[in-house]
């Protein structure tokens, strides 16, 4: 009786822990798997195998100037994405950090665009930014083609991935700066010391994990963009908002070519992980937790 109890005890943890195991398994482990076979074999229309090609699939990818293209669209847009919402959330933080009676509304109308999707997102800057009757080049007087010129278009589709990303960064900055001590604040003000003495000072050092929280997961997301590719420039003009998500969906999804797509996938999670572990390593340095 104590043995089967003992027992129980034991194998109980894991029975709460299979059901999140078998979804990542399912969702997760199993397509990561046979991503990495398909990137190294030869596949049909079906998805199924036909023989291995071992590293034939990337050295035709790496030789396509379709997908340096897209590599630099992605690695450009990704530090335009993060540097802008960086430092947009963290100035809208910065304002509304002192409570007041009207923070309420502020605070709301910062974190209206959570309320909405990155497609529907993505047709609001369709309009507003269209050459001819969008809202922003009519009211300054402006004649930019903003999808339509490929010096423009990748600014085009970073802007609705910076105003789609703030909020839920505001919302972070916002509960990080409210919990710096008050004392901190009220010895710097008898000090004297101006705006950008505090921020610096004792501000961004505090937040410091906070921001490097930021950074990681909006580098992500940003290497991952492809919905306002899909929803506003299909890629164009000239291949000018092509990006590595966007093209593996094109290989995969349009042309039926899943070993390209594959090879996609593989290459963007392995420039992905590698820029966390280099923002890793900066925090080892940086970044102090209290």
């Amino acid at each position: 009786m104590i043995l089967s109890k003992r027992i129980s005890g034991v194998i109980k943890p894991y029975l709460f822990l299979l059901p999140i195991l078998l979804f990542s398994f399912a969702f997760v482990y199993f397509p990561f798997a046979r991503t990495f076979l398909y990137s190294f074999s030869r596949v049909n229309f079906r998805g199924e195998i036909i023989s291995f090609t071992g590293l034939r699939n990337f050295n035709r990818l790496l030789g396509d100037p379709v997908f340096m293209t897209a590599l630099k669209n992605t690695l450009k847009l990704s530090v335009i994405a993060v540097s802008g919402i960086l430092a947009c959330s963290y100035f809208l933080a910065l304002l509304a950090a002192a409570k007041r009676r009207t923070s309420p509304i502020y605070e709301t109308m910062f974190m209206l665009p959570m309320a909405v999707s990155m497609p529907a997102a993505s047709q609001i800057f369709k309009l507003l930014l269209e050459p001819s009757i969008g809202f922003l080049n009519y009211s300054l007087r402006l004649n930019t083609g903003w999808f339509t010129d490929p010096k423009s278009a990748l600014w085009g589709i970073a802007m609705v991935c910076v105003w789609i990303g703030i909020p839920f960064n505001f919302l972070l900055f916002l509960s990080a700066l409210r919990s710096i001590p008050k004392q901190l604040t009220e010895a710097a003000n008898l000090d004297g010391a101006n705006f950008l003495w505090r921020l610096f000072r004792f501000q961004i050092p505090l937040t410091a994990p906070v921001i490097f929280y930021v950074i990681c997961t909006n580098i992500i997301l940003a290497m991952m963009t492809s919905t306002p590719v899909m929803i506003i420039t299909g890629g164009q003009p000239g291949y000018s908002t092509v990006t590595l998500i966007y093209m593996m969906y094109s290989a995969g999804y349009q042309s039926s070519n899943y070993s390209i797509a594959a090879c996609i996938s593989l290459v963007s999670f392995a420039i992905t992980f590698g820029l966390v572990l280099l923002a890793f390593s900066f925090e080892r340095k940086r970044i102090h937790y209290q």
